[in-house]
């Protein structure tokens, strides 16, 4: 007999507290980038209000469509800090959360919640402020019966999450960094920031609009011979 206690992995290796605060500081956009443009949830999956930001270790969930049984259960495991992702096959035939749910999030101290499904209570969630990412609202309220995993690799926006990856989440959406590569990415990211602040500079300055790669990648890519210019 299948013991349904395995699908429950109560312990694993969280991203270290000082890469999630280095993290905190950038963009979703900027991490993205400096990944290898890797990890970007689909754009099914978005912020409720453009201010709301996340950013923490993933706390797993996958759950069975329109139930949330596993949900409230991973509630009562996981951290302050922790970013609950949960995997509901994108389905929107049901809310999994609403506002007492979240205000229980808020309240135990997550840092946001990631759900590929549906919420309900938008404007009480909007007043809550409690940052939250999801495929959009429904206002059918979800069942409470069928067992799910948590803390196992999940399959959330199209990109497989393990628990303890790096979550960072904000107006442009979710970005899930490998925890092994999350540290590496950090001098990188504060690279790209400074070249990018330097190239908006140059053009408010009355610098060249145009970017100097491009003639270059015309070329490779065939729209341009060899010799022409735009």
């Amino acid at each position: 007999m299948t013991d349904p206690l395995a699908d429950i992995r109560r312990d694993f290796e969280r991203v270290a507290p000082e890469v999630v605060a280095g993290a905190a500081t950038f963009a979703s956009s900027i991490l993205a980038d400096v990944a290898g443009r890797r990890g970007a949830l689909d754009g099914r999956i978005g912020a409720l209000a453009p201010t709301m930001r996340a950013c923490g270790p993933a706390f797993t969930v996958e759950v069975r469509p329109g139930d949330n049984l596993m949900i409230h259960a991973a509630m009562a495991m996981a951290r302050p800090g922790d970013v609950l992702v949960i995997d509901g096959k994108a389905d929107r035939s049901a809310a999994l959360m609403g506002a007492i749910m979240l205000t229980a999030c808020k309240r135990l101290g997550f840092a946001g919640v990631v759900l590929d499904a549906s919420h309900r209570d938008t404007e009480e969630l909007l007043e809550l402020g409690f940052p939250v990412w999801s495929v959009g609202a429904n206002p059918n309220g979800p069942t409470k019966n069928v067992p799910g995993r948590i803390n196992h690799p999940v399959s959330c926006g199209g990109v497989t999450i393990h628990p303890g990856d790096l979550v960072v989440a904000d107006a442009d959406g979710v970005v899930v960094v490998e925890r092994e590569k999350a540290k590496s990415l950090l001098p990188l990211a504060d690279k790209k920031v400074a070249d990018e602040r330097k190239r908006i500079a140059d053009i408010t300055g009355g610098g060249a609009i145009r970017p100097g790669w491009l003639e270059g990648a015309l070329r490779i890519a065939g729209v341009l011979k060899e010799g022409e210019r735009l």
